[in-house]
């Protein structure tokens, strides 16, 4: 009896343990597919969602296979004016020009820059160094309806001459005194007075506009180094000036239908103008013992291009003058001849102008000149400026839309000047985009 109840006692216990044992392992086995489901997400989160799971891992000890991203850098104005330069030799742009400027100039010692504006100012700009956020700037007014087309520095850096066009004609301003530091009851006012017009001159070329003006010290013969002018017109007369007195010291005819531009040497001996035909006509100034102009007479002539010579620049020695044809060459000519005993000037070397347009046809210059040191030529043809080997021809640098639509204006500055203290020879260009640009001279060598 008692067997009996003692099997019927384990035989009622083993049903439950059984069925505990086996919902154990069940639970086992579903804990364990659990667990292998969490690791696995946890093995695919993102190393930044990781990161951010554990904001207060200290850094140092966070995962090393995670990729460290770095901060965007705060980016400053003079770096986004840095990213706005698209060319390597860019190295500032004066603003402040409410419209296209017109024409630009140096002067003599390159401390000041002069630029004249559609608006009707001229500005003159302190250049001090060419990296400088910002520069002084001194600000004139032209007479109401003036619109300039061309500035010439006529006294060192201290004065200007401004060519303007209005509805009866083309007129000269010269402003002395563009430099003078403020007088001391404009200080207390906080302003400077305007320039004052030294003297003026109205409807010099009829009713026709100054294309350019160049001017250069009178340094050959017996000149005294007094500042030479020239005002080129639109039609076919070229006028030379006293800068400091504004006397007119003769006009010459090219009797070449229309000028495009002329230009005088850095010694004040000889003018040379671009025109509608493919010859180059140079005059010669000639000064008096008492260091007067004579009289300004044609000494020679430039023949070899095909077709019309759109631009060209006197060499630093004032002995040898570039040209740039339509008929797509450059051409180098000496002019240290002896041209009383009628010996012609030679062709040095001919050039191929090496820009070409997006179907391969040759582009015409619009504006040259040469670096003080003689060896860079810089060009324009619309938005692009290149610099030249003026030795060999060969392509120095080439910038692309240089500014926003066509290049007005280029300039070098007669000596180096400081780019964050390092000094360098730096050219100045004006466009219609209402900017001058600064340009660093390439190396000669590097290509």
């Amino acid at each position: 009896m008692a067997a009996a109840s003692s099997a019927s006692l384990v035989s009622s216990l083993t049903v439950p343990l059984v069925s505990a044992v086996l919902g154990a392992a069940i639970a086992l086995v579903f804990l364990a597919g659990y667990l292998r489901r969490k690791r696995a997400a946890i093995a695919h989160i993102p190393p930044s969602a990781a990161a951010a799971a554990a904001p207060d891992q200290p850094k140092h000890v966070r995962n090393s296979n995670q990729p460290q991203h770095k901060k965007r850098p705060h980016h400053h104005a003079a770096d986004k004016d840095a990213a706005k330069k698209h060319h390597h030799l860019d190295v500032n742009t004066l603003r402040g020009h409410t419209d296209s400027v017109t024409a630009l100039a140096f002067s003599n010692d390159a401390c000041n820059l002069a630029t004249v504006c559609a608006d009707g100012a001229v500005r003159i700009f302190r250049i001090d160094d060419t990296s400088s956020k910002s520069f002084k700037i001194l600000r004139i007014n032209l007479p109401a309806g003036a619109h300039p087309t061309a500035v010439a520095f006529s006294e060192g850096s201290t004065s200007v001459v401004v060519a303007a066009q209005a509805l009866l004609g083309s007129s000269l301003y010269m402003y002395a005194d563009v430099s003078a530091p403020p007088t001391a009851e404009n200080k207390q006012l906080g302003k400077l007075s305007p320039p004052e017009i030294k003297w003026s001159h109205h409807k010099i070329h009829g009713k026709e506009s100054v294309l350019n003006l160049a001017a250069s010290r009178a340094t050959h013969g017996s000149g005294d180094g007094s500042t030479i002018i020239i005002s080129c017109s639109e039609a076919t007369d070229i006028k030379v000036w006293h800068g400091k007195s504004g006397k007119e010291l003769g006009t010459v005819d090219t009797n070449q239908l229309k000028n495009n531009m002329a230009d005088l040497s850095p010694n004040g001996r000889f003018i040379a103008a671009a025109a509608f035909t493919a010859d180059v006509k140079v005059w010669e100034i000639v000064y008096s013992k008492d260091s007067s102009v004579k009289e300004v007479n044609k000494v020679m002539q430039l023949k070899g291009h095909k077709s019309a010579v759109t631009c060209l620049c006197f060499a630093p020695n004032s002995e040898q003058i570039i040209t740039a044809s339509k008929d797509g060459s450059i051409r180098v000519w000496n002019i240290n001849v002896r041209y009383h005993l009628d010996e012609d000037p030679k062709t040095l070397r001919v050039l191929p102008i090496p820009l070409h347009d997006s179907k391969g046809s040759v582009c015409q210059y619009d504006h040259m000149s040469v670096s003080p040191d003689g060896k860079i030529l810089a060009v324009t043809s619309g938005s692009t400026l290149q610099w030249l080997c003026a030795e060999t021809g060969a392509v120095l640098d080439t910038a692309e839309k240089a500014h926003e639509g066509d290049i007005t204006g280029i300039a070098w500055a007669p000596r180096t000047i400081p780019n964050g203290g390092v000094p360098v020879l730096i050219l100045g260009t004006a466009g219609v985009d209402k900017k001058v640009k600064l340009w660093s001279a390439p190396e000669v060598g590097s290509k």
